[in-house]
């Protein structure tokens, strides 16, 4: 009798706690975790347990501080310290430098660090941070000459806005004799060449780099604009103290523009290419090679810091934690804007955009090869890359930098650790389908490079 009742007793308990937690999301990644036996981390022998990382004070660079917060990093064990800096030069100098081990950076820059664009360097990238999260903002100056000639529905201008928008006021600038300057954050970072694109598609020309200006921040030979390298933090003082008259930055730049009453974004970088890669994981050819069981706990412990981020039951815990002094330290509230599924285009226009920021869903993380061989198309098509290439040469050289075995190697035992499922690990030879998804609908295809040059109207084609 009394095995009976202690049977009945435990059923009861059981159903209790089931449905206790009823209402719940119960497709959650956390929840998951409390419902069955936890996954545990079988830990690597590390050759340096002790890594020191570089970021920017943007969202983005979220990854690393959910790993260390959260303890993934702790869980490999890795001691981290992930040190605040202050641009993205900066953070190239020293991890070639070996001051830092590895660091975010600008998906360019491992790349044009591997063909001579600036300063050269063997780097790797073992993961891919995020997809999107990028935006152009103009000030409220730019934005009252351009408003009345955006198309509206509902009282709301209609999205996405094309670059053929800035006329007005490019006309009246031209007029005044006066340039229209716009801010991105490095002559390598995608902000630069999304915002050329989004340019071109409307017929303006941004402008194209030489042999004397080539790691300069101008690159605006024959340009309709004049581009101006501002480090993202400086963004929206820069923009009101008319310096620049718009950027193309991260978050939460864009939205502090708002919030400030200084500016207004007018297209995401999701609108120029939807789900593009944004930053990277990087480190450099000789760590990698000098420590392989910790570059792969370090991308263990990143893949599973996405993985939690695009659970949307934790990304309110997400935010709070970006907003710390020692990560973005920026208001949380301004934070929520872009992280939490919405985005603030003119004061009090907030629009439900899911996928701004994406750091897991959609493979985000592994690092694909025609995800690296855009941003190549993008460098020979302004002229950062003077010399005619061969498919196979971008085929080469991205392989250099982008590493999806060691990418697949920590996912495999992240698989076999219960942290991963097998449809979350991509079967792909490392290119993504050929797609349309840009601005202008135009085709690419990675294994193509050459010939998708070819087929723009503005750019250098050989």
């Amino acid at each position: 009798m009394k095995p009976t009742l202690l049977r009945l007793s435990t059923l009861i308990i059981v159903l209790f706690i089931v449905f206790s937690f009823k209402g719940k999301n119960t497709n959650s990644t956390s929840f998951k975790f409390l419902l069955t036996d936890p996954p545990t981390t079988k830990k690597l022998v590390l050759e340096k347990p002790n890594v020191t990382i570089g970021f920017i004070k943007l969202t983005d660079m979220a990854p690393l501080a959910i790993a260390k917060h959260l303890g993934f990093f702790e869980a490999e064990g890795l001691n981290v310290k992930l040190e605040v800096q202050a641009n993205w030069r900066d953070i190239l100098d020293k991890v070639l430098d070996q001051q830092i081990d590895g660091a975010q950076m600008l998906a360019g820059q491992p790349i044009a660090a591997a063909v001579g664009c600036g300063r050269q360097g063997a780097l790797v990238t073992t993961f891919s941070m995020d997809l999107n999260g990028n935006a152009i903002t103009v000030s409220k100056d730019v934005w009252s000459k351009i408003v009345d000639s955006i198309p509206q529905e509902y009282g709301k201008p209609v999205h996405p806005i094309p670059a053929s928008a800035l006329m007005p006021a490019l006309n009246l600038y031209k007029k005044l004799n006066k340039p229209f300057v716009i801010g991105v954050v490095s002559a390598y970072s995608n902000h630069n060449y999304q915002l050329r694109y989004w340019l071109a598609a409307a017929g303006i020309n941004p402008g194209f780099y030489s042999n004397n200006n080539i790691q300069g921040s101008k690159g605006t030979t024959g340009g309709d604009v004049l581009l101006n390298i501002t480090a993202p933090p400086q963004m929206p003082e820069t923009l009101l103290a008319g310096t620049i008259n718009a950027y193309c930055v991260g978050e939460p730049w864009n939205q502090q523009a708002v919030d400030q009453g200084i500016g207004v974004p007018i297209v995401t970088s999701r609108e120029i290419w939807k789900n593009h890669p944004e930053k990277v994981f990087v480190m450099t050819k000789e760590f990698v090679e000098k420590y392989p069981n910790t570059t792969i706990a370090i991308t263990k412990a990143l893949i599973k810091a996405g993985k939690w981020l695009d659970d949307p039951v934790n990304r309110k815990e997400a935010t709070r934690i970006l907003s710390k002094s020692a990560y973005v330290d920026g208001e949380k509230r301004v934070i929520d804007n872009s992280m939490l599924g919405t985005f603030e285009f003119e004061k009090g226009d907030v629009r439900s955009i899911p996928d701004f920021n994406v750091f897991f869903r959609y493979n985000a993380t592994y690092p694909y090869y025609s995800d690296g061989i855009w941003f190549l198309t993008q460098m020979k098509r302004w002229g950062q890359i003077a010399e005619p290439k061969t498919n196979e040469w971008y085929h080469t050289k991205i392989k250099e930098v982008y590493k999806p075995e060691i990418w697949n190697t920590a996912a495999k035992l992240l698989l076999e650790e219960g942290f991963l499922t097998k449809a979350e690990i991509p079967v792909t030879d490392g290119y993504k389908p050929a797609t349309t998804e840009f601005i202008d609908n135009m085709l690419y295809d990675g294994k193509k490079p050459v010939e998708y040059i070819k087929g723009f109207k503005i750019g250098i084609k050989d």
